[in-house]
């Protein structure tokens, strides 16, 4: 009987044993975790882990990188003068890339040309280059992964229902669907969609403020405010039967009234995906028919098409190897206007339903446009040399794995920037880094104007003037909301400042600087809002980041 009981107390320890093994082998520590898998995620942890500190990288992705490796990679650059630190040596290592003749495999060099946003190409007097392909983002962030030896736990998904545990005003872990918790002495949300944000109980907001709200111009609703040309120039019929309202609106139209400028909302800017498309035979995939394809939901481009307009290859912004960085371009493209609304708050289940409705929309437009005789012939023929790139996203069907998430939710934290701080108005304390590029939002909302046609809202397009500097308060939640989170990518800004801070290489900035203040707050046992900003300036001078211009 007593061998028996031993036999069984020895059972039960080693059972015991191996499952508390098991429970551990699904908690990780480190002293920051990152959640999210874009460029701001992959800088973030770099200048934690060369500043001597463990570093946890906890990404719903399978791809490093969000949009710079997602397909825009024709870079939204503004003023490269305003860009340093690990950012800058991101675009020095594309530099680097392109002046290895190895990585002309479709074209010579000599016959790229050298066009960029706003700058050149290939700067060689800087050694950095602005224009690159998805790959060779991709590339760079897993060689700065490897290199800096981080771990990155990949396809996992935050709880946000109950993953977030939370004492004393700090996040202690962070728990995924798979069931893995990480823990940490500093957390850094770095995703578009600032769910860990979120899910910590940190304020923010979805949509456009009133102006009146931070005395502001360009926020809110902006009808008749046309910058970019991203609207309908002629006349436009909006009803499935023309001149007959009875018939009902074509697709992508709203039926609601416009509402008076300035006025705030909860709608959102619209949302595509970067196309990386080539012209050469060898690396080139012909445009499918996609399932459920239905040519009718295209009847509003064959009438622009009608009314005149030519401009559909106006932003087939040529990279490196015969290949496009592909943008919306003109009142009807692969902006997927009014169809988005719901997607910052969405569950998972539901953004997966919108993203899987995005790519279905933009690959009907494109086969509409290669195939269908209501458009224009010599259009017709021309987009017939193009197709997706059979180098790029090798896994994903030759289709972006990132659409374009361009406004999700926003942080209300410690300072607002708004359109004031952008355009110079105001002074702006503790800078950590500077934006430079124009305002830019994207078309919110079709609607039918009082004439009786169709018309494109939320088109803004303001540029600065000069680089701006960005205040670390608006990376940081408000005194008593949380201690250790950082927000480098969903920050504090009002909608339409937030429409020049969120480019990626000012992401990637913001990332390396969160990750600075991360570091000097465990050092100093303080919270995040607490960081002397004098010493903070210093390690990020020495980091090279550029706080003035």
């Amino acid at each position: 009987m007593k061998q028996a009981t031993k036999l069984f107390l020895l059972l039960s320890a080693v059972s015991f044993s191996f499952l508390s093994c098991n429970k551990d082998r699904n908690i990780f520590n480190a002293d920051v975790i990152i959640y999210g898998g874009t460029s701001a995620a992959v800088i973030s942890a770099v200048e934690i882990a060369q500043s001597g500190k463990s570093v946890i990288i906890v990404s719903p992705d399978k791809h490093l990188g969000g949009l710079t490796s997602g397909g825009l990679g024709f870079t939204d650059s503004g003023n490269t003068g305003s860009i340093g630190g690990l950012a800058r040596e991101f675009y020095h290592r594309v530099w680097l890339h392109y002046n290895d003749s190895a990585a002309w495999k479709w074209q010579k060099q000599s016959e790229y040309g050298n066009k960029g946003q706003g700058t050149v190409a290939m700067d060689g007097e800087n050694r950095t280059m602005w224009i690159f392909e998805p790959h060779v983002a991709e590339k760079i962030f897993e060689d700065f992964i490897r290199e800096n030896n981080i771990p990155v736990y990949r396809d996992e998904w935050l709880n946000r229902e109950s993953g977030i545990e939370v004492n004393n005003n700090k996040i202690v872990s962070l728990t995924t669907l798979s069931g893995k918790k990480f823990r940490g002495k500093m957390f850094i949300d770095a995703t578009y969609e600032g769910d860990l944000m979120a899910a910590a109980g940190v304020s923010y907001t979805v949509g456009r403020e009133p102006c009146s709200q931070y005395n502001e111009e360009w926020n809110g609703v902006q009808a008749g405010v046309f910058h970019h040309g991203h609207y309908f120039k002629t006349p436009v019929d909006p009803y499935v039967i023309p001149g007959d309202p009875s018939s009902g609106l074509l697709p992508y139209i709203s039926n609601e009234p416009i509402q008076p400028n300035c006025t705030g909302d909860d709608k959102i800017q619209a949302y595509c995906f970067r196309l990386c498309m080539s012209n050469h035979p060898e690396n080139r995939v012909p445009f499918e028919k996609p399932e459920g394809y239905d040519p009718a939901g295209y009847e509003l481009l064959a009438r622009v098409f009608e009314s005149g307009w030519n401009e559909w290859f106006a932003k087939y912004d040529i990279i490196p190897n015969r290949k496009t960085d592909t943008n919306n371009h003109g009142p009807f493209s692969s902006d997927y206007i009014g169809m988005n609304y719901d997607y910052p708050e969405a569950s998972y289940e539901r953004r997966k339903e919108i993203i899987e409705d995005h790519t279905n929309y933009q690959k009907g437009l494109l086969y509409f446009v290669s195939t269908d005789e209501r458009v224009p012939e010599e259009v017709r023929n021309r987009m017939q040399d193009w197709g997706l790139a059979k180098d790029e996203f090798t896994d994903n069907g030759n289709w972006p794995h990132q659409l374009y998430i361009r406004e999700a939710r926003r942080m209300v934290g410690a300072y607002v920037t708004t359109e004031n701080e952008v355009l110079g108005k105001v002074h702006v304390p503790d800078p950590i880094g500077m934006g430079s590029y124009t305002m830019d939002s994207h078309n919110v909302q079709r609607y039918v104007t009082a004439e009786g046609y169709v018309q494109n809202e939320g088109d803004v397009g303001v540029h600065p003037g000069k680089p701006y500097k960005i205040a670390y308060g608006s990376i940081v939640p408000r005194k008593g909301e949380c201690a250790n989170l950082l927000v480098p990518v969903c920050l504090s800004s009002s909608h339409i400042a937030f429409g020049s801070i969120r480019m990626e290489p000012v992401f990637m900035i913001l990332g390396q600087s969160a990750a600075a203040a991360a570091v000097m707050a465990i050092d100093n046992n303080i919270s995040v809002q607490d960081i002397p900003y004098g010493q903070l300036e210093k390690v990020l001078l020495s980091k090279n980041q550029i706080l003035n211009h």
